[in-house]
């Protein structure tokens, strides 16, 4: 137990030392979309592996929809609305930044702080690096804190009990490396866990009917950062030569991107239906999916999680990092683009080059595997 519980100790954790412990770990992964899916497959390794651990997960609320489905009670027994973790504590970290000085903030963050320490998990695992993760991670009280010894944020290993060397470069790689060290084995991909929501799939069910019950390609134009984006009217022309070729286009897009959603439409013939849902939602519709187009995006990310053929458009961002993974897709990316993590919103030159007839070829590509 000590070997466990010691900052100094690098030694691994014997599985004796985690069944012995590690009957409660609490996951910290906050946010974003993609990123969660990155490591919902270490958690899912990790619950076939040591079946007997407890595991909760510290999430920011308006990704929740990922690990336990709308209306469902977060702290219920596993079911298919909550099949990962045992228990879903909902953060508003973006919100209460905002609001800093509020009141009511500190309510809340004292109220959730309250909530996760009475679960009484015995290790904490970090799978964000960030500092406002490695803070929440030893603020619920666990001795036991993991994460990596290369964090994204590099201040947030004070907080780390134990520090783990990632292996490979995709972060899928990274998260599972880390939680290897959980479950003092090496732990393999495994296509995660996600809700099972009723209502959703019933929403989806109609959606697919509305849009003739054919061959469903998702496209996803918009991007975190503008840099990722591909042009709307590129999507709009590949969405009218996949049309022709008999597939329903949903042209899936968030809140405030609207007009991108509407110029991928017009730019297709109104081949292209503009479709926006809530997470839940997009997981059941992207079920259905045949194909998804998109950058690097967190709906790219689900589409991979759920084996769904993908062609992913990169730019700034590197494919061997952030690339597609767990199923079968195509990365295009010219050249011309530069590495670029600074989240701005100037075009990605080389990302702009990419013409739709290479898309659209990589399509038929896909789509013709699936069909052999």
């Amino acid at each position: 137990m000590s070997a466990l519980a010691s900052p100094q100790s690098q030694a691994s954790l014997s599985k004796d030392a985690v069944e012995a412990v590690s009957k409660r770990i609490l996951v910290v992964r906050l946010s974003a979309m993609g990123d969660i899916i990155h490591a919902m497959p270490a958690i899912t390794a990790l619950r076939a592996a040591c079946p007997q651990l407890q595991i909760g997960w510290l999430v920011e609320e308006r990704w929740a929809e990922l690990l336990c489905a709308r209306g469902s009670d977060p702290h219920a027994p596993r079911s298919q609305q909550k099949p990962l973790a045992d228990w879903v504590h909902g953060a508003n970290f973006a919100g209460w930044r905002r609001a800093l000085l509020s009141g009511e903030t500190w309510k809340e963050i004292g109220s959730l702080r309250r909530e996760v320490r009475k679960m009484n998990y015995e290790v904490a695992v970090d799978l964000q690096g960030a500092i406002r993760s490695a803070l929440a991670a030893s603020a619920i009280g666990a001795k036991v804190r993991v994460g990596s010894r290369h964090p994204r944020e590099a201040p947030a290993t004070m907080f780390y009990t134990r520090q783990v060397e990632p292996r490979l470069e995709h972060v899928v790689e990274h998260a599972l490396s880390i939680v290897s060290e959980i479950a003092a084995t090496e732990l393999r991909y495994m296509s995660p866990l996600f809700p099972i929501d009723l209502a959703a799939e019933a929403w989806a069910d109609q959606m697919c009917a509305k849009l003739g019950s054919r061959p469903l390609a998702i496209i996803n134009p918009g991007a975190g950062w503008g840099a990722k984006c591909w042009p709307a009217a590129s999507f709009g022309a590949v969405a009218c030569a996949l049309g022709k070729r008999g597939l329903a286009i949903a042209v899936n897009h968030g809140p405030g991107e609207e007009t991108l959603a509407e110029t991928v439409r017009e730019s297709s013939d109104n081949v292209a239906i503009p479709v926006k849902c809530s997470i839940g939602e997009l997981i059941a519709l992207t079920r259905r999916a045949h194909l998804f187009i998109g950058g690097d995006t967190g709906p790219m990310h689900l589409a991979a999680a759920l084996c769904v053929p993908v062609i992913a458009l990169f730019g700034p961002t590197r494919p061997e990092r952030n690339g597609p993974y767990g199923t079968r897709s195509i990365v295009l990316r010219s050249p011309e683009s530069i590495d670029n993590t600074t989240h701005t919103d100037r075009p990605d030159e080389g990302l702009t080059t990419l013409q739709p007839q290479a898309v659209i070829e990589a399509a038929e590509q896909l789509l013709g595997e699936a069909r052999d």
